[in-house]
């Protein structure tokens, strides 16, 4: 089945414009339940209610608050916050091409790919243009009420644009409390080194599942069609020691024999 696009825009580059059509490029697998009334199996509905009182508080009297501090809240209007959204727009602004050396892991968020909207000649112009500069687009728009800064990036000759966190958002590793203790030894160090040349290859995403998900929509389904299911008792592991020495050497020996074995 042919995927289905979420939202149509115009990319703009400079005095270029381009009408692209937005494709969602991951997939939510979660196992998600429905609630239901015991009695009677009937889904049941979530209400506001008042923690004092257990009172149902209708919408028209619920008012939404900022807390600046315990018990102490600064309130808001839907007209008040309607000032602040966004203008509605279907650009999608290129401000400017950085190296992707720029950007680690940190700031990617969620990513889509970008279809030809009717100019396919066009679309894949600029596709393969952008793959042979070796650099990203940066990007604005606003989608659906919220405003967005995104990488626009070459993907196998199609555009792809991944949301990028904001600034305040990516913290840096330096707030991290690292505690003081003994300093590694260089046999240690080598031990380590030894076991990542051991374990080294290439990434097979399709060798990593959901393990949860897969038995438990298997589990579903065995029951669904009235059946008992079994399920297979998981084995934790012994607690690991706490020697770094004795870690790597137990973890070396183990990723020798499984290489062997491969």
């Amino acid at each position: 089945m042919a995927a289905r696009s979420i939202w149509k825009g115009v990319l703009k580059i400079g005095t270029a414009k381009l009408s692209v059509k937005l494709y969602s490029a991951v997939q939510d697998h979660t196992v998600r339940f429905n609630v239901l009334e015991k009695r009677t199996m009937t889904p049941i509905k979530q209400h506001i209610v008042d923690p004092e009182t257990d009172h149902e508080v209708p919408r028209e009297e619920i008012r939404k608050g900022y807390a600046v501090d315990k018990g102490t809240f600064v309130l808001l209007d839907d007209r008040e916050l309607e000032q602040f959204e966004p203008k509605a727009s279907r650009d999608i602004d290129v401000v400017e091409f950085v190296s992707p050396d720029l950007l680690d892991h940190r700031w990617y968020e969620r990513p889509y790919y970008l279809g030809p909207d009717g100019d396919e000649k066009n679309y894949f112009a600029l596709a393969d243009a952008l793959a042979g500069t070796g650099k990203i687009g940066i990007a604005r728009w606003v989608m659906r009420g919220k405003q967005y800064v995104g990488a626009l990036t070459p993907n196998d000759g199609y555009l792809t644009l991944v949301t990028l966190r904001y600034a305040e958002e990516v913290l840096s590793a330096e707030e991290i409390a690292v505690p003081k203790g003994k300093a590694i030894s260089q046999g240690e160090l080598k031990m380590a080194e030894q076991l990542v040349d051991v374990l080294r290859g290439e990434f097979r995403p399709e060798e990593f599942k959901d393990d949860y998900r897969d038995r438990l929509m298997k589990f579903i389904e065995t029951k669904g069609r009235g059946r008992k299911p079994r399920l297979k008792v998981v084995r934790s592991k012994p607690a690991a020691t706490t020697d770094l020495m004795d870690k790597l050497t137990k973890s070396l020996k183990a990723a020798q024999k499984e290489k062997k074995v491969a």
